[in-house]
């Protein structure tokens, strides 16, 4: 069974976890292992020792979006703000 996932790791995320997610590419849900191997299985009631093998793939990467930084000196900020303005 082949799954693809996408794998977000963010050490600046404001929550832990959001610091590494799985989700799928298109429902954007965070994937239930558990439920997926025993679809893998065909699961009847009972206890099972299973073995997981994960080959993971890196089929993309996309670079974070970095935060547009803001001018520091009081007179950058204005230069600025007069640009946007006249713009």
């Amino acid at each position: 069974m082949t799954k693809h996932y996408l794998l977000s790791l963010n050490p600046t995320a404001k929550h832990d976890w959001d610091r590494c997610a799985l989700r799928d590419p298109i429902t954007a849900k965070r994937p239930e292992l558990a439920k997926l191997i025993a679809e893998a299985i065909d699961a009847e009631p009972g206890t099972y020792l299973v073995s997981v093998n994960i080959e993971v793939k890196v089929l993309e990467q996309a670079p974070m979006h970095q935060a547009e930084q803001l001018p520091i000196s009081p007179a950058e900020r204005t230069h600025t703000q007069f640009k946007e303005l006249a713009a």
